[in-house]
């Protein structure tokens, strides 16, 4: 799992143009974000929050990436359709989900299950995790993390 200090997993995933992407390689400050399923009401909530951010983010000196087990082709339609500005990146494979503690166990109507956590990582300019919210509840956290990035300069 990673945590406070760490630095992403040197994994590759897929962009929603199905470009390879090297989440160690990445220079922050990056906020990253994990997200059950595209276009489901609370995902694609979250999604248009950081959009609306997008350019906060941005004079911060940030990046922000959404990252979920979906392929990269439904992504692009997901961004598409509602004009997303963030980059979203596909996990199919499971590897940077399971390597940062994304994966878990969650239970509905009784039922257990594996799925992806809703979380966020703020990664500072040493490439190093700045900040980890775990289940995350949608309504204000965009908001909640410009403010933690706008802390990081």
């Amino acid at each position: 799992m990673t945590d406070v200090n760490d630095t992403l997993p040197a994994v590759t995933v897929k962009d929603s143009a199905g470009n390879d992407v090297a989440l160690g390689a990445i220079k922050g400050p990056l906020v990253l974000y994990f997200y059950p399923k595209a276009d489901t009401p609370g995902c694609t909530n979250e999604a248009k929050d950081f959009t609306e951010l997008h350019a906060d983010f941005a004079k911060a000196g940030a990046t922000v990436y959404g990252m979920s087990k979906d392929k990269p082709a439904k992504l692009a339609k997901f961004a598409d359709k509602y004009g997303l500005k963030v980059t979203l990146l596909s996990d199919e494979e499971s590897d940077a989900t399971e390597q940062m503690g994304a994966w878990v166990e969650k239970s509905m109507y009784g039922k257990k299950y594996m799925g992806i956590e809703r979380c966020t990582f703020l990664i500072g300019k040493d490439g190093k995790v700045a900040r980890v919210w775990h289940n995350v509840k949608v309504k204000g956290h965009a908001a909640e993390v410009l403010e933690a990035t706008k802390a990081l300069a």
